[in-house]
């Protein structure tokens, strides 16, 4: 047994600190008598459930609404819910130890991937698991990963355009529909030769005209509101094309030419490069980046913690995109 840590008891001895306990523990004791969710036959009944945490608890650091659920149903639901549109590179030529933390704060933010670009392995020590939950690709080169990106952005394009012409197709042909309704309609109101000079229609004939004219008010309706969905789908393809064509890369550094990202505004598309810390970003990355932004600092250093500016960085986007309306 090994002997108690001296400044370990001093600190316990001050009264402080006192930690709050982090997350729950087994479903036994945390919800005593409350039947399992990872069991079909109970009414709370969940795949989203793993049965090891549920035996063993959960103090994982994840949002509570994902205590117990397993690695894959988190990664699952963070996708239905919908990534942001901003991804993360960085260049891994010297094991830079930044990285980890680089893909921490990109699973915080949401980012819709992370790129990690070099032959070496990356250190996951200070990503604390968040990599389980993260889209993250291997890129050998920055020449590869840029033109991946961009070529993905291409087929987005082309997706979306499809998406729009489909659209508007569909708001042409019911366009015709209404028209083909009204018609309908306005010549089952008009009476022919037969009926003209008979002073008293049959019932019969009545009733006919009345039930046709209430079917076609229900198509009509129908087709309008159909038409209107086509619409906002027309209209979302057409804002999504336009997203997809001011898609931008991004280099974060500071050399001469950057622009202050105090001043930057953001594109809604776009991938954000970093550099290993010390050296900043290659001249190749900075070559292929369409735009290059420095962080202003204020005292003696020349540059922050690769880690830290890259937080920033993602946070300057999510200010600009994806800040609530209201707190």
């Amino acid at each position: 047994m090994h002997a108690p840590n001296q400044i370990s008891l001093a600190a316990k001895a001050s009264g402080e600190p006192e930690f709050r306990e982090i997350g729950l523990g087994p479903w036994s004791e945390t919800h005593p008598g409350e039947p399992r969710p990872d069991n079909p036959a109970s009414p709370n009944y969940s795949r989203h459930f793993d049965t090891e945490l549920l035996n063993e608890g959960d103090r994982r650091n994840v949002l509570d609404r994902y205590r117990y659920w397993s690695v894959q149903a988190i990664k699952d639901d963070l996708d239905a819910r919908g990534r942001h549109d901003f991804e993360v590179a960085v260049e891994n030529w010297t094991h830079d130890f930044n990285i980890g933390s680089m893909v921490r704060t990109a699973n915080a933010f949401q980012a819709g991937r992370v790129h990690i670009v070099g032959p070496h392995k990356w250190n996951r020590k200070g990503a604390l698991m968040t990599e389980l939950y993260q889209h993250v690709e291997h890129h050998p080169s920055i020449a590869e990963l840029v033109e991946c990106w961009r070529n993905r952005i291409v087929g987005e394009i082309a997706y979306e355009r499809a998406r729009a012409a489909a659209a508007a197709i569909h708001i042409h042909e019911s366009a015709g529909s209404v028209s083909a309704l009204l018609q309908c309609e306005t010549a089952s109101a008009t009476p022919d030769d037969s009926v003209a000079h008979d002073e008293t229609p049959s019932f019969q004939s009545s009733a006919i005209a009345d039930a046709f004219r209430e079917g076609g008010a229900s198509a009509q309706s129908a087709t309008q509101s159909a038409t209107q969905r086509a619409m906002s789908e027309l209209a979302a393809a057409d804002n999504r094309i336009k997203e997809l064509e001011a898609a931008r890369i991004i280099a974060l550094d500071i050399i001469p030419g950057a622009v202050p990202m105090e001043t930057y505004r953001f594109p809604k598309r776009c991938l954000l490069l970093f550099g290993a810390e010390g050296p900043g970003l290659s001249q190749k990355a900075l070559d292929l980046a369409d735009d290059v932004v420095y962080i202003s600092q204020f005292g003696s250093v020349r540059s922050i913690n690769a880690g830290a500016a890259a937080a920033v960085a993602m946070h300057a986007w999510i200010a600009q995109h994806a800040a609530p309306a209201s707190v």
